[in-house]
């Protein structure tokens, strides 16, 4: 089992809806994924910004390589959410 783990931030007017994008259109489509085994999101607001953790949870580094491509550390991103990032990890880690 291989959890990618990646952080990105929002201003606190888009935290919310970033969050529905993430559970209404990304961890849909990624459970329709050979070896995708589900994934969490996390969130922290504070005063000024929120936090997110996304973890995805994969068979394999050859399944995180179907979804995320060769350089799979790579963080992929839908194109609204490229939108609603203020700032984000420029690496997804793998355990």
């Amino acid at each position: 089992m291989i959890a990618r783990l990646w952080r990105g931030w929002t201003t606190t007017e888009n935290a919310d809806a970033y969050e529905k994008l993430l559970r209404e259109q990304v961890l849909p489509a990624l459970q329709k994924m050979g070896g995708y085994r589900g994934g969490y999101v996390l969130r922290q607001d504070k005063v000024e910004e929120s936090e997110f953790v996304v973890m995805n949870l994969f068979d394999s580094l050859d399944a995180v390589r179907a979804f995320a491509g060769p350089d799979y550390e790579v963080p992929v991103f839908e194109p609204e959410a490229r939108i609603l990032l203020s700032k984000v990890e420029p690496r997804a880690n793998h355990y």
